[in-house]
């Protein structure tokens, strides 16, 4: 059976391509989040310091990873285009390219990374017995940044096509690889060499390496990429373009979480750490119970993206149509339940009863505005997908820095902490249902692509 026929999401029920693409996607995110968990979980049995050495890592390793997220949406977005369009050639071409264009941006991240650990690490904190262990862990990182990020960039290309079991399969295999190798890494079991926050970033990118070679193989078998174009640099400026322009909003916008939780803290702690802390473990656990919203917003977009390709213009409304009402039910159902839970899931998380208080607060205030909140990541999905990043980036942006830090301070300078989480679920409302109506419209009327002749 060919590659179109077996993963071609361009025919039959959408609801059921929409289960088939999510469903596996959510065992590969965990899979991915467990990396870094399970790093800190053998870490931590090192000692104090090297678990707040490891934990200074993780802000790093996050951003270098939400630039590879950008360039796994690109390839996805311009590969399940061109599958809906039947443009194969361009299409192998333009994924075999990618993985040029990947492995320059890992080594220039290595080349500027690595000599820049003293100063940046130590901008962030940390003293000069944790940059020490840091650099154990991040040399061998950045010089392995091609082979963690190459899995990210292949499972996406695979997935474009169709296929969202293989990357899940290939990532859950890699996070248990990951697990079982590290501790003779870290503590030297067995005859191993004990390598301690070296051989956790060894474990990682051996991991990733496997990973890295299972995604090739399938994506070579599958005809995705042909190696060829590796010394054929015919037409690689377009290839380089096509993903460029939607890897680079895509990886900046990224960011802007990061940059949000960041303000928030700084507000938080002016009332003090009880309110940061709560703050992060309520954030913590709602990332947590909304890895499905995630999964559904990647795994709907090789669907939106076949279909674009194709002109099937209907069936792109429809996916986005099933993925909103799916996104609005999940997240009233998550809202209900943990704003009743709240005190007791509150216990679980701490002990210290300001810190209760805190969290339960965050839950009582901040999932009423989910199933608004929402909509504004998966339009922004749904935008990649299309090719119009720009638009999702710039949806993004307004959100977060126009509108969220501001109303933030406001929030703070009236009500403190009360205030912040105030801000936070009224600029979700407010922006989620504008972008919805005004995106759905745009979806029927301006966007629709003209037809080639």
């Amino acid at each position: 059976m060919s590659l179109a026929a077996k993963y071609d999401l361009t025919q039959g029920s959408i609801p059921r391509h929409l289960v088939r693409m999510t469903l596996p996607m959510i065992w590969g995110i965990l899979a991915i989040i467990s990396f870094q968990l399970v790093d800190a979980y053998y870490i931590s049995r090192l000692g104090t310091s090297e678990l707040a050495a490891i934990s200074f890592t993780f802000p790093i390793t996050y951003g270098i990873f939400s630039i590879f997220i950008g360039f796994g949406i690109a390839t996805s977005s311009v590969i399940s285009r061109m599958i809906g369009e039947k443009n194969t050639i361009d299409m192998k071409r333009v994924a075999t390219h990618g993985l040029i264009i990947v492995f320059i941006t890992s080594l220039i991240i290595a080349l500027i990374g690595i000599p820049l650990i003293n100063p940046l690490f130590s901008l962030i904190g940390a003293t000069p017995e944790e940059i020490n262990l840091i650099k154990d862990f991040m040399i061998p990182y950045f010089i392995g940044t091609f082979f963690v990020s190459m899995p990210i960039v292949g499972n996406a290309a695979l997935r474009a096509s169709g296929d969202a079991v293989a990357p899940a399969m290939i990532m859950t295999v890699a996070a248990i690889t990951n697990a079982v190798i590290n501790p003779f890494l870290i503590f030297g079991l067995y005859g191993v060499p004990r390598m301690e926050m070296t051989g956790a970033a060894i474990g990682t990118i051996f991991a990733n390496f496997l990973a890295m070679t299972a995604c090739l193989i399938l994506m070579h078998r599958r005809g995705l990429i042909d190696f060829i174009y590796l010394r054929n640099l015919f037409a690689f400026s377009d290839s380089a373009k096509r993903i460029l322009m939607i890897a680079l909003p895509v990886a900046i916008t990224g960011l802007l979480p990061s940059l949000l939780g960041s303000v928030a803290n700084h507000l938080l702690s002016k009332t003090g750490t009880e309110a940061v802390a709560a703050f992060g473990a309520a954030t913590r656990l709602e990332a947590f119970l909304l890895v499905i919203l995630m999964a559904l917003s990647i795994g709907m977009g090789p669907i939106i993206g076949q279909n674009w390709g194709a002109g099937k213009i209907e069936r792109v409304r429809e996916t986005v149509k099933y993925a909103i009402w799916f996104s609005v039910i999940w997240s009233i159902l998550i809202a209900v339940v943990i704003s009743l839970a709240a005190p007791s899931i509150a216990k679980v998380f701490s002990s210290d009863a300001i810190v209760q208080n805190y969290f339960t607060l965050y839950l009582w205030i901040v999932p009423i505005s989910y199933f608004l909140g929402h909509l504004v990541h998966g339009w922004g999905s749904a935008l990649n997908a299309i090719g119009k990043p720009q638009i999702s980036a710039a949806m993004i942006f307004i959100k977060i820095i126009i509108l969220c830090i501001p109303a933030m301070w406001i929030g703070y300078q009236i009500l403190e902490v009360t205030g912040v989480f105030v801000a936070i679920a009224v600029v979700n409302c407010i922006t989620g249902s504008i972008y919805h109506i005004w995106a759905w419209q745009n979806l029927k009327t301006k966007w629709v692509p003209v037809p080639k002749i």
